[in-house]
């Protein structure tokens, strides 16, 4: 391609009759075609070319049938820049391309120039321009939907013939140049929100007064320096082009943060101007919120460091504002292209720094001190010259740091995160960094000094100028080339992530320092026999008691070590002072260490005493030297204690800069930038001190009579007794006292004792959430009964909170639940009702389109509109007044006395005596219509007549025969059918049914019936009309009369009437059922929800226009869009996504079914397919679902905005035919909604999807078709040539659809290079929320849902940024979720309540009164101003920051920021649903603890919060995890323990000597296990937060219920998963990402996927305890029966076995035969498949054991030993064992146990010498390998036959000998893979390998065992499939044909 030669078209007019020189280039046959040609391709193109060209081959499609010349121009103009960009083609697929555009040109030449209907192609084009010009200045304030699409699509077409049209005229000389006439500037430019080009002007958004007082801001440009000054061509439109100018930022940056600065201003102005005048101005006040709120984090920077701050302003107020708009400006585009700079916020406020000092210097035209010239920016000028300049070299940092982790495998002390470089920035150290930077700093510095030189040289770009100016510096201060140091690396900043559970005792020392000397007090106190606290002060106890501050001092001295030991490896950037200070302390603490044990020592028993007063509880003061130096001692704890309790003083001085506070907070309180003043008010620190006192006496009390008193008295007896023989060689015999029994006894009550406080946390968690749920209302609607009987307060309710008070003219707050049930509907709230039911049907629609309801049940649900409400009458739903008539009929066919007595029983029921109201005026208005007679019309009257005057009388019961009630009933019923029929051919029946009712009402049921005929005789009638009435009524009434009709029907055709006349018929038909409506579940909760959160406390709604606006964001990865027709059908095990959707939502798909009009599935197939992708996206966790919750804030905030500025006749006609007939305030709901909202999914791959031609990037585009609003950003990866070489370019690109057109590119922001160095979900959003709007944000997950009528209540909840609660207001809103997922199976509803129970009652207690909620990933609001000025939404460096959510909720605390929890609004969340994915979610939390335990954030938060905060963080974070792995530990330490006592021979002397049976203590600590193993500690809040909204009684149900469903077993496997990886990670690392899958069928799983997930987690450990409960009970003598043995060890023995089979339990179909059979041969098959590189670890047994020690192959020196300490446990039943054999003849000598390891090698050499033997005959010598196995099975045989005669050898001892062994092979292994670097390269390895390998087929065969002798038996896969899918069961579900794998059926 590269010979290919590009000549011009000739566009000269003059050259009209000549064929253009293309004719040249495209050298064709130029056939005529006739039929239209095919669109050109425009999607998958070359990514080198794509964003240039792509819009031009667009447009060309678009206009091709229409003006095929102009087309062709566009693509020849599309050529023209492909070739320019890449003349060589070297560009993948660029030359495959360019080959079919140009074959594309040559077809087109010909035709398209007879087609040409100018004579040139100039004119041509300038003809089309001009006409898409015109059309777009006369439909510019076009404001119906249909228009405004044709004109989005005009503005593109034009901006596009715009740019061919300049190209054409710049090269057809100077006549055509001459005769361009206006297109010198581009006039249409596409826009996200704000159209701010020339057309756009009209646009009703930029008619909103706030923008134009913004935009008028923004482009007053008096003041700053002029384009002469800058040497710049053309004006300067506004303040963001001068600062581009300038400072060389990005175009598509520009235009991004100037629209972003307007929003803002604009927004805030509105907000805080109150009189309407003075909108039209931009104030000062708006400006200067902004500023306060946006440099906040700046400011505070430079008093940090010492530096004043460089924004400064001028008196004049003109000029003041202007320079804020510039500072506020700056600082945005500095954001807005820092990338991944974003999560280093001080590095940007450097940055600002010294960009904000020359910006200052220009404004005022200062001159530099050092270069005596004109202020002037260093990086000025050029393109991109920001970007290349700045960014890039931090960037090229950052990345170079991130590549040295190895994908965070390697030691986080090797490398700097993002926190270490934002970190150094702390330090006025960074500002040697200079400006311009010195890129030879040794902050830049990442590896070798030959590597940086060579990097440096690449990367400075400093202009040659600068550059001679700095050495001519470096001259003058002496400082020669030679004498310049190499750079070093600068190491970690301030903190070392080091892996070990040190970390733990170091972030929370004063917690573990607490408990220790809590625990030596406590066994002191046990050792004294303490009776009553008065014996504290007896001196001896009280002297004993102090010596606690002697472990006090020596704990404080391991601190002391531990924090040098920690911070070795940033000593490099430590400050001096902080050296210093570590020094001291650890010499403080060796003192104290040496000083308080010695002064004990001395001074024990010596007092001096003083005499009290008489009458005093004390009889002397006595103290010693000793407790003297301990009162020193305590004095800096007194401070402490004072500061504490005054906790405003202590933030001040942590706060303040003042010399005098930092010197005086230097020992307490390190350097730090953040981590200061986070103490609360003094409320608070009351409420959550109360609450840990609480807890600890809890605590400790039990701890003191239940587990450590009862221990002291058998501990003396233990001490006190000698033990003559062991039951083994004893290594240790002269150890006095008996101190293994001792620590055998008392280490799992230890272990416990840490361990039990997070139970005593749950315990309280529980009551006090409680508490606060039902003071806060929660639960106060929770059936559908409760709802209906307060639904006539909703109206109420629903206007004191979501109807801004400004509009119901009620400035007063609600008082509380009485004042909502009891107060009546005042004349101001009257325009309120009509307000409520507009909300109301809203909402029951959205029901009808989401398929919850069916056609009846909207009938039923919807409130009528009509004028009557303004007069305070309301017409409730039909299903509150269901059966309501007849039962007022029935009560009036049989009432006997007055009518009062009457009208007060039906009066009673307020809903029955409506019903009967409504239901008389409505039979009284169709009437009314329906006679149309005159004759007809006056007997009617009077009938009417007659009983409105009986009932003023209130003699209807005397004057109408009420038995014949039923009757009448019957007719109307019979009549109202017939009118809603409207047939025609029924009008005899009417006329018929008209007769029967006036015969029954005349003849019997009045009885004053003849006056009405004598009232029609007396009047004046034609004789026709007389003979009607002569006697009887035989006369055709009501019938056709001389062609006169007497009746209208059918009735006129008026969507009203038709409404009134099916609601008056539901009246009279509907019968209980009604009472059940709606039937569909998920509508009966999101109801009694809604009508719930209206009695809670909420801020005042804001009108929209006023409301703080938002934006929500999305990440977005591989995830499903939307399920393809093949998804919905591809079956896994043969069950099809759209039939699992049937089964599961049976109610839901008949409801769409007849939505659709389609009877099955077959005729949706065909008509319907989109419809049925839908259906079945919103029932799965996909992006349609997230985006279609998300776009209903959009919705509501329309509806709101028109009931904000609706009349009353506009609220009566109804939103929708509203919006729909006045265009142009339909156009005003979407500006404003526009200015409130945006939504922005960050979709990384959408741009390579979108290449490769991936289908999600279409599903994609259909969204956002679907949803205009709708903003994706993602990542383009695309390669440009440069000096011929093709290399990546990155860029953030935000798009929009546009119908007819597809993605439209909105801005593009260049990046330095790829976004992904950390963590990808937090990248991925860092990239994207530069896209965002507003100041609020919202983070929504994939697998999120949310609801209209919850959008409704977003404006309320926004107010809570603006409240200021105590000291400031909040900056994260946190809110409740549901669990959408919990009616698949038990497992989901397990799941789905411990989750509820996490976002409800947990997180309330957290919020308030603890003060340590942070962010968990659910769906927050964050202050987004706040946050994107401290680091952005969360963290990002790999490894660390795994569980990236929680971080953002550190980082915001640590920088004093206050979250908040609130329950009046919810988000729906779906989670996972089988169990292995639910434990791969908790592996991946796990993973995220033990890294968070490692971090500096933990750490912080463990140091500077007060004492019971920093408990309170502890317990709701890595504490649950430790406390659960230590329970563990608790177990083993207890089973080792028993195993070494009955081994050793100890238990038999205890029992023998000191008669000790069963120990309480032990029995104690061991229940206390097993509460936080069998789930109690999540079961508890559970079971009170179902209480709270369902009822305590349904509450207990559902627990009894879980229990019957193995809720145990779930939990206590789940407790397995969590304490393997949190131990592991923290040990080894191995930390990642773990994708779930959010796939919606349930399957079967594989045993072998079983074994490789739990093999390691769960299996092994199982088999362990299985292993120790069996050897403790062979060898037990300590229990007399086996039932207190049982009773002792039951949670151990149910914790073995539900870790070996619970996958099997909970695994669908697990006991069917033929899945079992599948499963052996699959499992064979894995264990036989040779592995290695590339063989998966899902096809063979030994690439999964290769990855499972992936966690030790990057493992530390320490970590490996602790290992290797850790696998000797398993050498213990060996030793202990073999001296218990008869063989050994009660031997004691050690050479027994040398023996074991002599038949332990004999084995090994049997093993290896059959295997010698396979590899050497089993080929060809098949009968040798046979004879040669034989003798040796032989030889074997006979050893044991003559060992069991001459050595006693027993058969018991061959199952001992399997006991002991058996254990140490395992530790072998272990071993082997601790020191696999040692041992890799030689047979050993090998050896081991085979060795796992029998030991996993062995495992696999004794778990298999059973699971196969159960599926023999049919009832087990029956109850199994109960068991597992009982709430399928309960709810009708078809879920058998689901599990047995059947073929869809239609």
């Amino acid at each position: 391609m590269s010979e290919i030669v590009v000549a011009e078209p000739i566009y000269d007019d003059r050259a009209e009759e000549k064929r253009p020189i293309t004719r040249y280039l495209t050298m064709g046959s130029g056939s005529d075609h006739n039929h239209p040609p095919e669109p050109f391709e425009s999607e998958r193109l070359p990514a080198t070319l794509a964003s240039k060209i792509r819009s031009f081959l667009r447009v060309a499609n678009l206009i091709e049938s229409e003006e095929p010349r102009i087309a062709y121009l566009c693509r020849f103009h599309a050529f023209e820049i492909a070739h320019n960009m890449d003349r060589r083609s070297n560009g993948r697929g660029v030359r495959q391309f360019k080959t079919t555009l140009l074959q594309r040109l040559e077809q087109d030449e010909e035709t398209t120039i007879r087609k040409r209907k100018e004579k040139s192609d100039l004119r041509e084009l300038r003809r089309v321009y001009h006409s898409y010009k015109e059309y777009i200045i006369k439909h510019e304030g076009a404001f119906s939907i249909e228009n405004r699409e044709k004109l989005i699509n005009a503005r593109i077409i034009g901006s596009v013939l715009f740019e061919v049209l300049k190209t054409v005229s710049n090269t057809a000389g100077p006549q055509a140049l001459a005769n361009r006439g206006g297109i010198q500037t581009k006039p249409y430019d596409i826009y996200n929100i704000l159209p701010l080009d020339q057309g756009g002007i009209q646009q009703p958004i930029m008619q909103l007064p706030e923008i134009k007082a913004a935009v008028a801001a923004i482009r007053y440009i008096r003041g700053i320096p002029s384009n002469e000054d800058l040497q710049k061509h053309g004006t300067f439109i506004d303040l963001f082009d001068f600062l581009q100018y300038c400072f060389g930022f990005q175009e598509g940056n520009v235009a991004n943060q100037r629209e972003h600065l307007l929003l803002l201003l604009a927004n805030i102005h509105k907000r805080k101007t109150h009189k309407q005048t003075s909108v039209s101005k931009l104030g000062d006040a708006a400006v200067d919120e902004l500023m306060r709120r946006i440099f906040k984090n700046y400011t505070n920077w430079c008093k940090f460091l010492g530096r004043k701050s460089n924004i400064r302003l001028p008196y004049v107020k003109q000029e003041a504002q202007q320079y804020k708009l510039l500072f506020l400006g700056l600082y945005l585009l500095i954001w807005g292209e820092a990338a991944n700079l974003r999560f280093m916020p001080e590095c940007l406020c450097y940055i600002f720094h010294h960009m904000a000092y020359e910006l200052h210097g220009m404004l005022t035209g200062a001159v530099s001190l050092t270069t005596w010239e004109k202020v002037m920016p260093a990086y000025g000028g050029q393109s991109e010259s920001f970007l290349n300049n700045v960014v890039a070299p931090i960037y090229g940092v950052i990345r170079e740091e991130a590549e040295k982790s190895k994908c965070g495998t390697a030691d986080h002390s090797t490398w700097r995160n993002y926190d270490d470089l934002n970190e150094y920035f702390w330090s006025s150290d960074c500002f040697e960094i200079g400006w311009p930077m010195r890129l030879d700093h040794d902050f830049f510095f990442t590896d070798s000094p030959t590597k940086s030189n060579a990097k440096n040289a690449s990367a400075s770009t400093a202009p040659v100028e600068e550059r001679r100016k700095e050495d001519e510096e470096e001259d003058e201060v002496g400082v020669s080339k030679e004498e310049v140091r190499e750079p070093k690396w600068l190491g970690k900043t301030n903190f070392v992530e080091v892996r070990s559970f040190w970390q733990i005792f170091r972030s929370f020392d004063r917690m573990w320092s607490f408990f220790i000397v809590s625990l030596q007090a406590l066994i002191i106190m046990a050792c004294h026999e303490l009776e009553s606290p008065l014996q504290l002060f007896d001196k001896v106890i009280f002297e004993d008691i102090m010596s606690i501050f002697i472990t006090s001092a020596f704990l404080k001295f391991i601190q002391a070590i531990l924090d040098i030991a920690f911070t070795w490896k940033v000593r490099q950037t430590l400050d001096f002072s902080a050296k210093v200070k570590h020094v001291m302390k650890l010499g403080v603490a060796m003192i104290w260490t040496i000083v308080l044990p010695v002064y004990y020592a001395n001074s024990r028993r010596k007092y001096t005493c003083y005499p009290t007063t008489y009458g005093s509880w004390v009889q002397e003061w006595c103290f010693s030297s000793f407790m003297v130096a301990v009162a020193i001692y305590l004095m800096t704890n007194a401070v402490e204690m004072v500061l504490f309790l005054v906790p405003s003083i202590r933030k001040y001085i942590e706060v303040s800069n003042y010399q005098i506070c930092t010197i005086l907070s230097w020992w307490t309180q390190p350097r730090l930038y953040v981590a200061r003043g986070l103490q609360e008010s003094q409320l608070s620190v009351l409420k959550y001190t109360l609450f840990w006192v609480l807890v600890l006496l809890s605590k400790f009390s039990f701890s003191y009579f239940f587990e450590i008193k009862p221990l002291i008295e058998p501990t003396k007896q233990i001490m006190k007794i000698g033990v003559p023989m062991y039951d083994w060689h004893e290594l240790f015999p002269k150890v006095k006292s008996n101190a293994g029994a001792i620590a055998a006894i008392w280490a799992p009550i230890i272990v416990v004792y840490f361990m039990d406080t997070q139970i005593w946390y749950s315990v309280f968690c529980t009551i006090f959430g409680g508490v606060y749920g039902i003071l806060h209302h929660l639960g106060e609607i929770r059936t559908l009964g409760m709802l209906r009987s307060r639904f006539h307060s909703l109206p109420s309710a629903f206007n004191i909170s979501l109807i801004p008070p400004s509009l119901r003219n009620d400035q007063k707050r609600r008082k509380g639940f009485f004042y909502n049930k009891f107060r009546k509907v005042s004349k101001s709230e009257k325009n309120g009702l009509a307000k409520f039911v507009l909300v109301w049907n809203q909402i029951i629609n959205s029901f009808r389109l989401e398929d919850l309801i069916n056609n009846r049940e909207l009938d039923l649900m919807t409130m009528p509109m009509s004028s009557e409400l303004f007069s305070g009458i309301v017409r409730w739903p039909v299903f509150l007044l269901a059966n309501k008539f007849s039962t007022a009929l029935s009560i009036a066919k049989d009432f006997v006395g007055r009518d009062e007595s009457l009208v007060r029983r039906l009066k009673k029921d307020e809903y029955m005596y409506c019903a009967v109201k409504e239901c008389y005026e409505s039979l009284k208005y169709i009437l009314e219509i329906l006679i149309i007679g005159d004759l007809e019309k006056r007997i009617v009257s009077a009938i009417l007549t007659e009983i409105e005057e009986s009932i003023t009388r209130s003699s209807l019961l005397q004057d109408f025969r009420m038995i014949k009630v039923p009757d009448l009933l019957a007719k109307c019923i019979e009549l109202i059918e017939l009118l809603v029929e409207g047939n025609e051919d029924h009008r005899g029946k009417v006329v018929k049914v008209l007769q029967d009712i006036f015969e029954l009402v005349i003849n019997d049921m009045m009885t004053t019936g003849f006056r009405i005929l004598e009232l029609l005789d007396s009047s004046q009638q034609t004789e026709t009309d007389a003979a009607y009435f002569s006697g009887s009524i035989e006369s055709p009434l009501f019938g056709s009369a001389g062609g006169k009709n007497s009746i209208h029907f059918p009735l006129p055709d008026s969507a009203a009437l038709n409404e009134q006349i099916k609601r008056f018929l539901l009246l009279l038909t509907v019968q209980d059922t009604a009472m059940d409506i709606p039937t569909n579940l998920e509508a009966r909760r999101r109801i009694s929800f809604f009508a719930t959160s209206l009695f809670m406390n909420m801020p005042h709604a804001p009108t929209v226009s006023n409301m703080v606006p938002f934006s929500v964001m999305t990440p977005h990865y591989l995830e499903d869009i939307n399920f393809s027709m093949e998804e919905l059908h591809s079956s896994q095990q043969e069950v099809s996504i759209i039939f699992y959707m049937q089964k599961i939502f049976p109610d839901e798909w008949k409801n769409f079914l007849e939505r659709m009009g389609y009877e099955n599935l077959d005729g949706l197939e065909k008509d319907k397919k989109e419809e049925l992708r839908n259906w079945a996206s919103f029932r799965g966790q996909t992006l349609s679902r997230t985006v279609r919750g998300m776009m209903y804030y959009r919705e509501a905030l329309k509806l709101q905005a028109f009931l904000d500025m609706a009349e009353d006749e506009d609220i009566l006609e109804g939103y929708d035919a509203v919006e729909s007939r006045n265009h142009a305030l339909s156009a005003q709901l979407d500006a404003l909604a526009d200015m409130k909202f945006t939504y922005v999914v960050t979709c990384q791959l959408f741009g390579s999807q979108k290449a490769a031609g991936d289908p999600h990037a279409q599903d994609l585009i259909d969204l956002m078709k679907r949803y205009p609003t709708l903003r994706v950003a993602y990542v383009e990866e695309k390669e440009e040539i440069v000096e011929n070489k093709p290399c990546k370019v990155y860029s953030s690109v935000l798009v929009k659809a546009i119908p007819k057109y597809g993605d439209q590119e909105i801005y593009r922001i260049k990046l330095p290079g790829a976004p992904t160095i950390g963590e990808g979900k937090p990248e991925n959003q860092n990239h994207g929320i530069i896209f965002t709007r507003g100041e609020a944000l919202q983070t929504i997950d994939m697998n999120q849902d949310s609801y209209l009528e919850e959008a409704f209540k977003m404006r309320n909840l926004l107010q809570e940024f603006l409240q200021n609660r105590g000291r400031r207001p909040p900056i994260l809103l946190g809110l409740r979720e549901h669990i959408f997922t919990g009616s698949v199976s038990s497992l989901a509803w397990f799941m789905s309540y411990q989750e509820t129970s996490f976002v409800t009652i947990g997180q309330r207690l957290l919020a308030n009164p603890l003060r340590v909620r942070f962010h968990y990933g659910h769906p927050d609001v964050f202050d987004r101003l706040f946050h994107i000025t401290r680091g952005g939404l969360s963290k990002a460096s790999k490894t660390i920051n795994l569980s990236e959510d929680v971080f953002a909720g550190y980082n915001s605390t640590l920088r004093r920021g206050w979250i908040t929890y609130h329950e009046y609004m919810q988000v729906g969340k779906g989670r996972d649903v089988g169990l292995n994915q639910i434990s791969k979610f908790e592996a991946k939390v796990a993973n995220g603890n033990s890294e968070q335990t490692l971090s500096r954030d933990i750490y912080r938060l463990g140091r500077q919060f007060d004492f019971f905060r920093m408990l309170s963080c502890y317990f709701t974070t890595i504490g649950f995890y430790f406390s659960s792995l230590i329970s563990v530990i608790g177990i083993y330490v207890f089973l080792y323990g028993q195993l070494y006592l009955v081994l050793s021979g100890l238990e038999k002397a205890l029992i023998i000597e000191a008669r000790l049976q069963n120990i309480q203590s032990l029995e104690t600590a061991l229940a206390s296990q097993s509460f936080i193993q069998l789930g109690l500690l999540t079961g508890m809040p559970m079971v009170m937060e179902i209480g709270l909204e369902k009822g305590f009684l349904n509450a207990l149900k559902d627990f009894v219920l879980m229990q019957l469903q193995l809720a145990s077993v779930f939990f206590t496997f789940s407790f397995g998963t969590k304490i393997h990886y949190y131990g592991r990670t923290i040990l080894h690392g191995g930390a990642k990402y773990r994708p779930t899958g959010r796939k919606v069928v349930v399957f079967h799983t594989s045993f072998t996927e079983n074994y490789r997930l739990y093999s390691r987690s769960h299996f092994v450990k199982g088999f362990e305890l299985l292993l120790l409960l069996i050897v403790y009970n062979l060898f037990r003598r300590s229990y007399e029966s086996d039932m207190a043995y049982v009773l002792v060890t039951y949670s151990i023995w149910f914790m073995s076995i539900t870790w070996l089979f619970a996958p099997f339990l909970f695994n669908p179909s697990g006991f069917s035969w033929d899945k079992i059979v599948d499963d052996w041969k699959d499992w064979n098959k894995w264990i036989r498949q040779q592995g290695g590189i590339g063989v998966h670890q899902d096809k063979s047994w030994q690439s999964w054991w290769i990855d499972e020690q992936d966690h030790l192959r990057h493992s530390g020196m320490s970590s490996r030993l602790f290992e290797i300490l850790l696998s000797v446990r398993f050498f213990l039943y060996q030793y202990g064992l073999v001296y218990h054999l008869d063989i050994s003849q009660n031997s004691r000598n050690f050479l027994v146990y040398l023996l074991s390891w002599i038949v332990i090698l004999v084995v090994f050499l049997l093993v290896k010498a059959v295997n010698l033997g396979r590899q050497k005959f089993s080929a060809r010598y098949h009968l040798v390998f046979r004879l040669f196995k034989a003798t040796l099975f032989l030889g074997v045989l006979s050893i044991i036959i003559t060992l069991s005669h001459v050595c006693h050898l027993s058969w018991m001892d061959l199952v001992v000998c399997c006991l002991a062994f058996l254990p140490t092979g395992w530790g072998l292994i272990l071993f082997a893979q601790a020191v696999r670097p040692l041992i890799e390269n030689t047979g050993l390895w090998e050896f081991t390998r085979v060795l796992a390998k029998t030991y996993d087929y062995g495992m696999g065969v004794v778990l298999f065992t059973p699971i196969a002798v159960l599926a023999w038996l049919p009832i087990i896969s029956a109850f199994q499939t109960r068991f597992l899918f009982n709430e399928a069961f309960n709810r009708h579900l078809q879920i058998q044909p689901i599990l047995q794998g059947k073929k869809k059926n239609r």
